[in-house]
């Protein structure tokens, strides 16, 4: 017995280190910096939705059928953030959605992964966007 559960003690910490170091050390080729939120009426899909293929839906990370967390933020991916358990967007509430805190880093591990923070501006672009309701637009 004793065996059985070190052998699965060791299959779990092999397997959640193969998780942690499935995302890339860092996001290449994107220019996360060139997306610029507006101070009002943020558009998921002129928005949003570009910071989130830059700066999450890379390879290893949140995209594809291997998505970390099953969450796949590859276009179109509206639908996926907003049903996924556990819930990441509270509509209408920013400060109450963990999609912001992990982004922020409130809380760990922050978002992107091994990437760069996201700036002020578009921190500031995603609760406005979730503050306006979170709309598919």
């Amino acid at each position: 017995m004793e065996r059985f559960v070190k052998k699965t003690v060791a299959g779990v910490a092999i397997a959640f280190a193969v998780f942690l170091g499935a995302c890339k050390d860092e996001v290449t080729g994107s220019n996360t910096d060139a997306i610029v939120f507006p101070g009002a009426n943020v558009s998921y899909s002129q928005h949003v939705q570009p910071l989130f293929q830059q700066a999450c839906a890379v390879g290893g990370c949140h995209a594809g059928s291997t998505a970390q967390a099953g969450l796949n933020l590859s276009p179109p991916s509206y639908n996926n953030l907003m049903n996924h358990v556990p819930r990441l967007v509270t509509s209408g509430s920013s400060g109450n959605s963990l999609l912001v805190q992990r982004l922020e880093g409130t809380i760990q591990p922050r978002m992107p992964l091994n990437g760069s923070p996201l700036n002020s501006n578009q921190l500031t672009g995603v609760r406005k966007w979730i503050d306006e309701g979170a709309l598919n637009n």
